[in-house]
């Protein structure tokens, strides 16, 4: 297998710095950019050193087209802002894309499908692969279950997080109203306040919580008046998603242009 060359967004934050690991850790990956904000305190460190490694020559720039100069693919954890200019630099240097991104608006989706018919783009709110499985789960079992199961998704991260509901839990939501057979926008209730009345049936209703350092715990019930079904993940580690993010780094290489989710690296596609 060829090595595949590979540069990482958002470099010096926690889920950057777990995809540096990652990378270096695996044969057949090899470093070749770390792309920070311009304002970062650690421009110019080394990304080895920073990831907690040997010094390994690739420093942390600003200027992402340099950065991606010599890439194959980009992982991009970043915000939403940053991978939409991010994906026009890859479209521009014919660079595929990772985006784990969380909290990106319908238009961001958008730039990044049109990014698509240009370069192989790999789009997912969760790189887990016990997640994915999670997801394919929670669509049997909406297709399974009829209305009288109410459906609730309930998640819990770290007191930095900045949106809500999670990506995740958006997007387990959604699997459960394909599974339903219904559309999501209208199914969904993102949160609950005041004098809110009884609960609509049909509804996918959602709960999030912060708290401390927890990384991600999203369960999905499934509560009728006689029992109550619950499918729970927790991440233990951010290494589960650095690990997801290369192994779609290594699958999108030398694919067709398009777009793909965790489920085509996955082969759970249906």
């Amino acid at each position: 297998m060829a090595e595949v060359k590979i540069a990482v967004a958002g470099a010096a934050g926690r889920m950057g710095r777990a995809n540096i690991a990652a990378i270096l850790a695996a044969e057949g990956a090899k470093l070749v950019g770390a792309i920070e904000r311009d304002a970062s305190a650690e421009l110019g460190q080394d990304a080895g050193r920073l990831a907690g490694g040997e010094k390994i020559g690739v420093t942390l720039t600003s200027n992402a087209e340099h950065a991606l100069s010599d890439a194959d693919v980009l992982i991009d954890f970043t915000k939403p802002d940053s991978s939409v200019a991010l994906s026009k630099l890859a479209v521009a240097g014919g660079v595929a894309h990772i985006v784990g991104t969380t909290g990106c608006t319908e238009e961001d989706e958008a730039q990044f499908r049109a990014a698509s018919e240009a370069i192989g783009v790999v789009r997912s709110n969760n790189f887990s692969l016990g997640v994915n499985l999670l997801a394919s789960l929670v669509r049997k079992a909406a297709a399974a279950l009829d209305d009288s199961f109410d459906i609730e998704v309930f998640e819990m991260h770290h007191n930095r997080k900045a949106d809500a509901p999670s990506g995740t839990a958006l997007m387990l939501g959604r699997a459960a109203a394909r599974g339903r057979g219904v559309e999501f926008k209208s199914s969904a209730v993102l949160a609950r306040e005041g004098i809110t009345g009884p609960r609509h049936k049909g509804s996918i209703g959602f709960a999030a919580l912060r708290g401390g350092n927890v990384i991600g715990d999203h369960t999905v019930m499934f509560v009728s008046d006689y029992e109550r079904i619950e499918l729970t993940h927790r991440a233990e580690d951010r290494g589960l998603f650095a690990a997801g993010a290369l192994k779609a780094a290594f699958w999108i290489a030398g694919k067709p242009n398009g777009y793909y989710d965790m489920t085509d690296v996955l082969g759970l596609k249906d």
